[in-house]
C-alpha cells in the first residue's frame, strides 16, 4: 500500500460527497451532523472476509453493493426509508486504492438507488478484510415481526433462491445464460426496495428480510406474533422465475426447495396482511410455528455459530 490514511479519505469524500439536505456536516469531521425524524430506525451489520464475502469471487464493487444491500434491506423490512449510512472498515494494508475506490463505488451505487448517503466512518489496519456498516431510516409507524394476525395472507416480495443457486454454481469454469445470472444474484442481490414499500403502502401486518433463509424468519414471526404460517409450496411454482431455478436445482441434482426455504441471502420480503401486492404463499392461522416448508432433508441454513 503505497498511499495513507488522508490519501484514502480524501478519495472516498469524493465519491460520497453529497449536498444532501439532511446532512449538516459529513464526511471530514470527527462525527457526521445529520436531520432525522421522530422515530428513528437504525440497524447495523458487520462482513468478515473468508465468512460473508470471498474476493476471488467477488469484486470490490460487489462487495460493496452486497453489503449495502444488507443494511438497507433491513430498514425497509421495517417500513422506513433509508437516510444515512456510517461505514467502518478494516484493512489488511495488500489492498490497492483502486480495490479501496471500487468498494465505495458500490457502496454508493446501491445506497444511491435507494436516495441514502454516507455521511462518515471509520478506517483501521487489521489481518482481514471487515466492513461494518450501519444506516439509519426515517418512519412514521414500524413494521415488526410482531404485527402477524390470525387470517392474513402471506406474501413474498419474490422467489427466493437465486443466491444459494448462484453459491452453487461460483466455482464453475464455464457457466450458461442462467448460471451466470444465478452467480451474479449470489455476488451482489438484486434487491426489490419498491416491493417493501408498496408492502407498508398497503397496510402489511408483519414484515421482515428474509436474508437469513425464508424458514428461519418465518418462524421468527410467527413466535414473535404468537401465531402459525401455514405455506403452500405449490404457491410457489406460480412465481414467473420458478421453472427457471428449478432447471438450475435439477442440473445441480440438489433439492430446489432446499434452496428456495433455507438458502438465505436473496433479501427477499416477506409480509403478512389482507390484501398487499407479490406472491402469496400461504395464511396466518392460530396455533405456533410454521408448517408447509418441508424439505426431503433438514434445512441447511446459515449459521454464525457452529
Amino acid at each position: 500500500m503505497n498511499f495513507d490514511e488522508a490519501q484514502i479519505i480524501a478519495v472516498l469524500a469524493e465519491i460520497f460527497g453529497s449536498n444532501h439536505r439532511g446532512v449538516t456536516v459529513g464526511i471530514g469531521d470527527d462525527a457526521a451532523v445529520v436531520a432525522t425524524s421522530a422515530h428513528t430506525v437504525i440497524t447495523t451489520d458487520m462482513a468478515i472476509e473468508g465468512t460473508h464475502f470471498n474476493c476471488q469471487w467477488s469484486g470490490a464493487f460487489e462487495i460493496g453493493r452486497k453489503i449495502t444491500a444488507a443494511n438497507l434491506a433491513d430498514v425497509y423490512s421495517m417500513g422506513a426509508t433509508p437516510t444515512y449510512l456510517v461505514v467502518a472498515v478494516t484493512l489488511t494494508g495488500d489492498e490497492s486504492l483502486e480495490w479501496i475506490t471500487e468498494l465505495a463505488e458500490g457502496i454508493k451505487h446501491e445506497a444511491s438507488s435507494c436516495g441514502a448517503v454516507v455521511v462518515g466512518g471509520d478506517l483501521t489496519r487489521g489481518p482481514v478484510k471487515v466492513i461494518s456498516m450501519t444506516a439509519l431510516g426515517q418512519v412514521d409507524a414500524a413494521i415488526t415481526r410482531a404485527g402477524a394476525q390470525v387470517g392474513d395472507l402471506i406474501f413474498l416480495s419474490s422467489l427466493p433462491g437465486w443466491s444459494a443457486a448462484g453459491l452453487a454454481f461460483i466455482e464453475k469454469t464455464e457457466l450458461n445464460d442462467l448460471e451466470n445470472y444465478a452467480v451474479d444474484e449470489f455476488c451482489a442481490p438484486t434487491v426489490d426496495y419498491s416491493m417493501a414499500v408498496a408492502f407498508a403502502n398497503n397496510g402489511a401486518h408483519s414484515m421482515c428480510d428474509v436474508s437469513d433463509a425464508l424458514i428461519i424468519q418465518a418462524q421468527q414471526i410467527a413466535q414473535a406474533s404468537k401465531v402459525q404460517l401455514v405455506f403452500d409450496a405449490k404457491a410457489f411454482e406460480r412465481d414467473s422465475e420458478f421453472a427457471q431455478l428449478k432447471e438450475l436445482a435439477d442440473n445441480a441434482q440438489v433439492d430446489l426447495w432446499q434452496w428456495i426455504f433455507a438458502g438465505g441471502e436473496d433479501h427477499v420480503f416477506l409480509a403478512t396482511g389482507v390484501d398487499l401486492p407479490g406472491l402469496c404463499v400461504g395464511v396466518v392461522s392460530d396455533g405456533s410455528g410454521v408448517i408447509g416448508l418441508e424439505m426431503k432433508k433438514a434445512p441447511d441454513t446459515w449459521r454464525h455459530f457452529n
